[in-house]
């Protein structure tokens, strides 16, 4: 029996690309591939990439240059990039890259097996199509491991949203969502291999509009059918738009035991001319009466959100209207970045605010943020809350884990085994976690 082949992958960006990850190593799996962690040891490596973050192009060229001299030491290896990158620049990868073997685009890696036949007989392999077979459907039946307490699951992808900073319609195409009866059988085996929470993914995850018996579900819908799997604890979702926040998804919220009481809802700025400006289709105003509603529903949720400072046209009073509006929020949790222009959208060809001043603005945002998010973690202390725990601490009889709000949570003297769910009293709150005692033993 001949040795396997080993997969070396890098993943960027965003949880649905460390979804399609797991996907493609189990597409290659089924072709005699085990997974490395080390490139050294690879027979080939693929560089799972995003196109969200700045010059994510270069960074990639600049990553695929440390393998010249691995490609040269190994004739046979094979190295491939995957992902929106892939999907973005296509055939100049190939040009400017010539050790890239395959490019394959987020919407065709189930053709990966093919391709990387095709590559081991010397042929360079492009696919960025969007092709119209369900990529899923073809992986259902590949070689599935053990899983840990916590997985992906993709249930929408693509968007029709077009803000002016963003690549997502054009790298991952139109809206699309999985039909639910196929969503049903994926988290079924998911539980089965292990999994008790499960966190459903999408661009815009809450415009889910997936074929149900009796017709398009909503994400609610889907929620309260996912509720109904034995086994299955806890239930996330991420990313969501604030227009696509239904009445049925925001009553969930308060009243289905596995939707767990934390919520991503990026608002971006806090100044109507910047919303609109950046297409957004949503008010300041809006956004903050919608919070309202959700937190009538859950008292206790835990909202986090995205923010971009220095858009182009942004004044020092755009700005401000932001830090009011985080002001008011209060985030438990918060992402936040600097603009930096994407090729090929509308904000790139605008006039941009001085990198100075946007940099000063991104400090202050940062730092109340960082200065809210202290104060949710230090009002958790003693209260009660439930942990999955994911892994071993540190230290021995240490283990760690997340609470309902998805605060990482480490406890000592602690008897339970990964996958276990317990009540857990907070003692103290540091800067990015919190530490505590099972409650029973």
């Amino acid at each position: 029996m001949s040795a396997p082949k080993k997969l070396f992958i890098k993943t960027y960006g965003c949880q649905m690309n460390v979804y399609d990850s797991e996907r493609m190593a189990e597409a290659l799996g089924g072709e005699g591939y085990v997974e490395t962690k080390s490139p050294d040891d690879a027979d080939m490596i693929l560089l799972n990439t995003c196109h969200i973050r700045e010059k994510a192009a270069e960074k990639v060229y600049s990553e695929l240059g440390r393998f010249k001299g691995l490609k040269a030491e190994k004739p046979d290896l094979k190295i491939g990039v995957a992902g929106c990158v892939a999907q973005a620049e296509g055939q100049e990868i190939m040009r400017r890259q010539p050790l890239v073997d395959l490019v394959v685009g987020p919407q065709s890696y189930h053709r990966l097996p093919e391709m990387e036949a095709k590559a081991r007989t010397g042929e360079k392999v492009l696919d960025t199509d969007f092709p119209e077979e369900d990529k899923f459907e073809k992986l259902k039946n590949r070689p599935k491991a053990k899983r840990g307490p916590t997985a992906f699951l993709t249930v929408q992808e693509g968007c029709d949203k077009f803000c002016a900073f963003c690549v997502v319609p054009y790298t991952r195409g139109a809206e699309v969502s999985r039909p639910a009866d196929r969503i049903l059988r994926e988290a079924q085996d998911l539980v089965e291999r292990g999994v008790r929470e499960i966190t459903l993914l999408g661009q815009n995850v809450n415009a889910y509009h997936g074929a149900g018996l009796n017709g398009d579900m909503t994400l609610a819908q889907l929620i309260w059918e996912l509720d109904k799997v034995d086994g299955l604890e806890r239930i996330r979702f991420t990313t969501s738009h604030p227009n696509d926040m239904q009445d049925d998804l925001i009553e969930a919220h308060g009243t289905c035991a596995k939707l767990m009481p934390y919520l991503h809802l990026p608002v971006q700025a806090g100044s109507d001319k910047i919303l609109k400006r950046m297409n957004r289709a949503h008010t300041a105003e809006s956004y903050l009466r919608l919070i309202e509603r959700i937190r009538a529903a859950r008292p206790d949720i835990l909202i986090s959100g995205d923010f971009i400072v220095g858009f182009p046209e942004e004044t020092e009073e755009d700005f401000q209207a932001t830090l009011d509006l985080v002001e008011e929020v209060k985030y438990g949790t918060a992402y936040s970045f600097k603009y930096s222009t994407r090729p090929g959208t509308p904000a790139a060809e605008r006039a941009q605010v001085d990198p100075a001043a946007a940099d000063d603005r991104l400090q202050r945002l940062q730092a109340l943020l960082t200065k809210q998010q202290r104060e949710v973690q230090d009002s958790m202390v003693g209260r009660d809350v439930t942990v999955l725990f994911e892994k071993a601490g540190r230290f021995p009889g240490q283990m760690v884990g997340k609470s309902d709000y998805l605060h990482a949570v480490h406890v000592a003297d602690c008897d339970r085994a990964i996958g276990d769910l317990a009540r857990v009293r907070i003692l103290s709150s540091g800067a990015n976690s919190l530490a505590g005692a099972l409650i029973e033993k």
